[in-house]
C-alpha cells in the first residue's frame, strides 16, 4: 500500500472509490492521472490460477502518482523488443491495477470513458508507460482508463480445477471497477467504450459474446484484433502438455496445478517465451491443433467463439493496418527469404486454393515477391478479414483501415501491425515510437485519427458511414502523402472476395 500523507500536496486531487480515496497529480495541461489503482486482489498465494478477487479496502488516501506492476511475462525478443511499445520493468504480483486520466477529476462530469486493453499476444505487453498515456484523450473530454491483465500461463493456460481465461476475467473486473466507481472521475458510467489492439482487440470480440460484460461498455474499437483466434479445449490441453514437459512437470489432474504454482517466475517465463519457437521448429498440427495456424500459444479457451449478434447493443468500429504481417517479416529479414513453397502450403492452409488466390494478390502487387504476397495474404487471414466478418455481423459498424506507411527499414515496414498506435494515442512525438514510425510522421494523420476515436466514444459516429454489404465504406487513414483520410467503397474488393465462405 502506498503511505498516507494526511497533507495535500499542490496540484493534487483526491477522489473517493469503494475501497477507498486516491490522490492523483494534476499536469499543466489540467488533466490529472490516478496512477496504479487496484481494481482486485494480487492473484498469488492461495488465489493463484483462481478468478479476480476483490481489493482490500484501505484507510485515508492513497496516493497514485506511480503506475502499478504489470503482470509477470517474458520481454520481447530482439528484434521486437525494440519496435513495440512496452514499459521498462515494474512487474509484480500486485498486477491487477489499472490507471485513470481525466479533465474533471469529481463527480458531476458525465464525460465519455475509454478503456484500453493492450495487446502482446495474450502472453507480452503492458497497459502502462508512455506509449498508451492517456492525457491526449482527457485533453479532449475523454476519461481514459488502462489496465493490466494476466498473461501467458498465470493469464491463459488450461489448468485442471481453475477456470478458464482468467486475464479475460481480470478485463471483465476492470470493467466493472469502471462501472462502480468512474462517476467520481468525472466520467459516465453508460457511456463507456473498451478499445483494444491486438490480443486487446481479439479479447474485445470475446467479450462481446460473453454473458458476464454484457451492458459493461457501450462502444467498442476493435483494432488489429476481431472475433477470431481461440483455442478449443483439446487444443489448450495439448498446449499446456508441451508446456509441462518442458518444465519437467509429470503431474496430472489438480496436482498438475499446484505443480506450475511452484515453479519459479525465472523458469517459467524463459518457458513460454520457448513454445512459440518450438511450434516455429515443429510445425506440426498433430502437436499443435489450430495453435498451428496463428503460433500462439496462449489464447482464449472456448468450445466456439461466434461473432457478436446483431443485437448485442454495442456500436462497433473496427479496422486493421493494410501490411500488418510486415511488421514480422521485415525486421526479421523473412520478407526475402520466404519461399514460394511456404507461401503456396500457408495460402492453403489457410483455407485458400494458391492456383487461384495468389494471381489475384499478384495482380494489385506488379513484381512483388513471395515474402509481399505472403504479407497480403496473411494480413487478410489474420486481421482483415476477421474485422470485416464483425462488421457484417453487427449492422451500423464503422469499418477503418491504416495505410500510412513507415519509411523505416528502408521503407519496407511499411502500414505494420501496431503502427497505428501512436497515432490513435496521439503521442507521436514520445521517442518511444520513434523506432517504428520514424522521426517525423505526420501530425495531421494523428488529429484524424485520434479525434475520430474520441468523436466515437462520445457519440457512436466517428465521422463516416456505416459499413454495409453493399457500398462496404471504409475510412483510409494514411491513404496518400497528401490526405490524411480517404473514404474508399469495398477497397481490395477482389481480394476480399475470394475469402467469402472460408472460415
Amino acid at each position: 500500500m502506498e503511505p498516507i500523507n494526511p497533507v495535500e500536496p499542490p496540484a493534487t486531487r483526491v477522489c473517493t472509490t469503494r475501497r477507498g480515496a486516491v490522490r492523483g497529480r494534476t499536469g499543466s495541461d489540467a488533466v490529472t492521472s490516478f496512477l496504479g489503482i487496484p481494481y482486485a486482489a494480487p492473484p498469488f498465494g492461495p488465489l493463484r490460477f483462481g478468478e479476480p478477487a476483490p481489493a482490500a479496502p484501505w484507510e485515508g488516501v492513497r496516493d497514485a502518482f506511480a503506475h502499478g506492476p504489470s503482470a509477470p511475462r517474458a520481454p520481447y525478443a530482439p528484434p521486437m523488443d525494440a519496435l513495440i511499445p512496452d514499459a521498462d520493468g515494474g512487474q509484480g504480483e500486485d498486477c491487477l491495477n489499472l490507471s485513470v486520466w481525466t479533465p474533471h477529476p469529481g463527480p458531476g462530469g458525465g464525460l465519455p470513458v475509454m478503456v484500453w486493453l493492450h495487446g502482446g499476444a495474450f502472453s507480452n505487453g503492458s497497459g502502462v508507460g508512455p506509449a498508451y498515456d492517456g492525457t491526449a484523450f482527457a485533453r479532449d473530454g475523454v476519461v481514459c482508463v488502462n489496465v493490466n491483465y494476466r498473461l501467458g500461463t498465470d493469464g491463459f493456460l488450461r489448468l485442471p480445477g481453475r477456470p478458464d481465461n482468467r486475464g479475460l476475467l481480470d478485463q471483465i473486473a476492470a470493467l466493472e471497477w469502471v462501472r462502480d466507481n468512474i462517476e467520481g472521475f468525472g466520467g459516465e458510467p453508460d457511456r463507456v467504450t473498451v478499445f483494444g489492439e491486438s490480443a486487446g482487440g481479439m479479447s474485445i470480440g470475446v467479450l462481446l459474446a460473453q454473458p458476464r460484460a454484457r451492458g459493461l461498455f457501450r462502444r467498442a474499437v476493435l483494432q488489429s484484433g476481431a472475433a477470431h483466434h481461440f483455442l478449443r479445449p483439446a487444443t489448450a490441453d495439448l498446449i499446456t502438455a508441451h508446456l509441462a514437459a518442458a518444465l519437467g512437470i509429470e503431474a496430472t489432474g489438480t496436482a498438475l496445478t499446484e505443480a506450475f504454482a511452484r515453479v519459479p517466475f525465472g523458469d517459467l517465463l524463459p518457458a513460454q517465451a520457448r513454445l512459440r519457437a518450438e511450434m516455429g521448429a515443429r510445425p506440426d498440427p498433430a502437436l499443435w491443433g489450430e495453435a498451428m495456424l496463428n503460433m500462439m500459444p496462449f489464447e482464449p479457451v472456448l468450445d466456439a467463439l461466434p461473432l457478436p449478434s446483431a443485437d448485442c447493443g454495442v456500436d462497433l468500429l473496427v479496422g486493421s493496418n493494410r501490411e500488418e504481417y510486415r511488421l514480422f517479416l521485415v525486421p526479421t529479414e523473412r520478407l526475402h527469404l520466404l519461399s514460394e513453397r511456404k507461401l503456396r502450403a500457408t495460402t492453403e492452409a489457410y483455407g485458400l486454393d494458391p492456383d487461384k488466390a495468389l494471381p489475384v494478390y499478384a495482380e494489385s502487387r506488379p513484381g512483388a515477391g513471395p515474402g509481399e504476397l505472403f504479407d497480403a495474404v496473411a494480413t487478410d487471414w489474420f486481421y482483415r478479414i476477421p474485422a470485416l466478418r464483425v462488421a457484417e455481423a453487427v449492422p451500423g459498424s464503422h469499418v477503418y483501415e491504416f495505410a500510412w506507411r513507415s519509411l523505416q527499414y528502408g521503407g519496407l515496414l511499411g502500414a505494420c501491425h501496431g503502427a497505428e498506435l501512436g497515432f490513435v494515442f496521439d503521442n507521436l512525438r514520445d521517442p518511444v515510437y520513434a523506432p517504428m514510425l520514424g522521426d517525423r510522421p505526420p501530425q495531421d494523420l494523428a488529429d484524424a485519427m485520434h479525434g475520430a476515436w474520441v468523436a466515437f466514444a462520445a457519440t457512436g459516429d466517428p465521422g463516416w458511414d456505416a459499413y454495409d454489404r453493399e457500398a462496404r465504406t471504409t475510412m483510409v487513414f494514411g491513404a496518400s502523402p497528401d490526405a490524411p483520410t480517404e473514404l474508399v467503397r469495398d477497397p481490395r474488393a477482389a481480394e476480399r472476395a475470394l475469402w467469402e465462405g472460408v472460415r
